[in-house]
C-alpha cells in the first residue's frame, strides 16, 4: 500500500513537538533568539529524539527548543498553519492538533490569545487545502491544579469554534489522575471532550483512572494496559479508543522494539486502535511513515487499514458533517 496517496486521519499531535527546523531558526534569527546553532542539520540533532532515547523524560527534554519561538502570536499563527500544510501535504484529511497554553505565555501573551493563535493559523490552512482540523488544550501534569482550571475556563470560549477537548500530558507517575478530577469533571460539564496521556511509562493503572475517574474517552498511548488485566478489560469493553504513536512510543521506551509493538495484538483481539505521529518533529516522522511501520512490522492488509482508519473516524472529536465528509474517503482505499 502507498500511504503517501492514501487518506488519512490524525487524532495525536503535538503543536510544538511538529515545528519545521528551518521555521525556528527563521524566527530565531529574526527575532535574536540564541540558539545552539543555526544550521539546519545541527538544530535538526537538537530537535530529534533518537530511537534509542532512554525514557518519555529524556524525550520531553527536546521540547524547550520550540517553546523559545512560540511566543507571540505571528509566530505561533505560523507554525499552527505549517504543520496544517505539512499535513494536509500528505493527505491527512483531518488532524486533531494539541498544545499546552501555558507554555506559551512567557513574553506575555494571555491564554486566550494564545488559543485564538492555534485557531486562526489552521483556520487559514483549511481554506488553503483539503484538510479540516481541531484543537485539543493540553494541561501540563507537572503544573498545578489551578493551572489546568486556568485552561478550562479560559479555553471555553472556543468551544465549538475550533477547541474540541481537554489533555493531561506531561511526565507520567503513578496516580496522577488523582490530582485532576475536579478541573477534568469540570471541562466535561462545559463540553469539553476527554483524552488522557496515560498508560505510556508502565502504569497501566493510570488507565483504568484516566477512564474511570476523568471519563476519558480516548488514550494517548496505553501501551501498559497489556500488563494491567484491569485496564485491558475496560478499555476493551468500553471501546475506548488508543491514540498509538509506534515511533514516539519506541523512543520514549513504552516499547524496545517496533515489532514488540502491541498494535497488532490490540487490533486482532478488537480493541480500536489509531495510528498518529505525536510529534513530527522530535519524532523524525510523518503519518505515511507511521502506517508503513505498522504494515510493514504486522502485515497489515488494506482491510485492516480500513478499520483503523474508520475507527479515527468514530474516534474523531469532530461534527457530524466532517464525519461524514471523512467517510468518503474510504472508497479511495
Amino acid at each position: 500500500m502507498n500511504f503517501s496517496i492514501m487518506p488519512k486521519i490524525e487524532l495525536h499531535c503535538h503543536l510544538d513537538g511538529s515545528v519545521r527546523p528551518e521555521t525556528i531558526i527563521d524566527i530565531a534569527k529574526s527575532e535574536g533568539i540564541s540558539l545552539p546553532s543555526f544550521d539546519k542539520e545541527e538544530i535538526k540533532e537538537e530537535l530529534i529524539a533518537p530511537l534509542d532515547c532512554k525514557s518519555l523524560d529524556e524525550y520531553l527534554k527536546r521540547f524547550s527548543i520550540p517553546n523559545l519561538v512560540m511566543q507571540s502570536k505571528e509566530n505561533i499563527k505560523r507554525i499552527s498553519f505549517e504543520l496544517f500544510e505539512d499535513a494536509a501535504k500528505e493527505n491527512v484529511k483531518y488532524m486533531e492538533v494539541r498544545f499546552a497554553p501555558l507554555l506559551h505565555t512567557q513574553k506575555g501573551l494571555s491564554v486566550e490569545e494564545i488559543i485564538q493563535s492555534v485557531i486562526e493559523g489552521m483556520r487559514e490552512a483549511e481554506e488553503q487545502f483539503d484538510i479540516k482540523g481541531n484543537i485539543i488544550l493540553s494541561c501540563m501534569r507537572t503544573m498545578s491544579v489551578e493551572s489546568a482550571f486556568e485552561v478550562v475556563e479560559k479555553g471555553k470560549i472556543f468551544l465549538g469554534e475550533g477547541v474540541v477537548a481537554i489533555d493531561l500530558c506531561a511526565s507520567e507517575e503513578e496516580g496522577f489522575c488523582g490530582k485532576f478530577i475536579e478541573p477534568i469533571a469540570l471541562a466535561r460539564e462545559y463540553g469539553y471532550r476527554v483524552t488522557i496521556h496515560a498508560g505510556e511509562t508502565g502504569i497501566g493503572q493510570n488507565v483504568l483512572e484516566s477512564v474511570e475517574w476523568l471519563g476519558a474517552e480516548r488514550i494517548g498511548h496505553g501501551i501498559f494496559i497489556k500488563d494491567c488485566e484491569k485496564a485491558y478489560k475496560l478499555v476493551k469493553e468500553k471501546q475506548v479508543v488508543l491514540e498509538l504513536c509506534p515511533t514516539s512510543n519506541v523512543q520514549t521506551k513504552a516499547v524496545n522494539r517496533f515489532s514488540e509493538h502491541p498494535i497488532s495484538d490490540f487490533h486482532r483481539d478488537g480493541i480500536k486502535v489509531t495510528v498518529n505521529t505525536d510529534n513530527r518533529t522530535v519524532s523524525d516522522t510523518t503519518m505515511a511513515k507511521e502506517c508503513d511501520i505498522v504494515s510493514k512490522e504486522f502485515a497489515i492488509s488494506a482491510e485492516d487499514y480500513k478499520q483503523i482508519y474508520m475507527n479515527s473516524v468514530e474516534a474523531a472529536f469532530a461534527d457530524e458533517e466532517i464525519k461524514e465528509k471523512l467517510m468518503e474517503y474510504l472508497m479511495d482505499i
